[in-house]
């Protein structure tokens, strides 16, 4: 099996590319213009006698903003994906990015229209000559799924166990724990090669995996028991582990005001 993996000028994030004797799994096709037509080319060498699926982690504008420059392909995401109520809101976020930063694209901005809906933990898809299995993963969204390529060994993560952020809390922290726990389900029940996270560095060590779910695990809990002791979250720490401290901090006083929200604190 020939895997790709493309990494985005923007925010590292990542697209990979599957293919087999007879299917092509894309996953979330990003960000930039030129960046989706090396995506385009490369696809295109394989297409003749395979069918292309793409697969979208999540709903995040950045992860579906390459969607309609694959009209050919089938398309699969979560059941919850399928029924997102701020389906508006993530296309008005894609046109203030490139109406922002002057991007012109060659095709229409929609919202993906599913075909193949994941709903449930284990659920298995046969794709040609791939078999998938999935787990739901809300916590940084509401629609999340992780995704085991095996004939690949291949863990897709969406936007969670990256080596370069800590986790972004847009759903739910308890939700977001919940699926923190399903590392170590995944890793008994899966032969994984390579873990491939939305953002920043593949892994092919179950120990860095590990390390980087304890890491995501405690930096919850650290901010959980801050806001509730009104104690000092430790961010002389956070900003040594994390390097991107100027792009971060919003994301980091975002999720302080959520779990505030949760634990019914005042954010400080």
């Amino acid at each position: 099996m020939i895997k790709k993996i493309f990494t985005s000028a923007l925010f590292q994030t990542t697209s990979t590319l599957l293919i087999s004797d007879k299917t092509i799994l894309l996953v979330d096709p990003n960000w930039l213009p030129q960046e989706i037509k090396t995506i385009q080319a490369i696809t295109n060498q394989y297409l003749a006698g395979r069918q292309l699926y793409i697969l979208f982690t999540h709903s995040d504008y950045d992860h579906i903003i390459g969607a309609n420059a694959f009209p050919e392909a089938i398309v699969i995401a979560s059941k919850t994906f399928t029924e997102n109520p701020d389906k508006k809101k993530i296309l008005e976020q894609i046109h203030f990015f490139d109406e922002s930063n002057y991007i012109v694209r060659d095709y229409p901005i929609s919202y993906p229209l599913v075909e193949v809906v994941v709903d449930k933990d284990g659920q298995q898809l046969t794709i040609g000559d791939m078999t998938l299995v999935f787990y739901l993963a809300p916590g940084h969204n509401a629609d999340g799924i992780f995704t085991i390529v095996e004939e690949a060994k291949t863990w897709i993560a969406g936007d969670y166990l990256s080596d370069i952020e800590f986790p972004y809390i847009y759903h739910s922290s308890a939700d977001y724990l919940d699926t923190l726990q399903k590392v170590d389900t995944i890793l008994d029940l899966h032969t994984i090669d390579q873990l491939i996270p939305g953002h920043g560095n593949p892994t092919s060590s179950t120990q860095e995996i590990q390390k980087r779910k304890l890491e995501n695990h405690r930096y919850i809990l650290e901010l959980k028991s801050a806001a509730r002791t009104v104690n000092e979250f430790d961010l002389a720490g956070l900003w040594k582990r994390y390097h991107f401290r100027r792009g971060m901090e919003a994301f980091h006083q975002k999720n302080v005001e959520l779990i505030a929200r949760e634990v019914g604190t005042k954010a400080v």
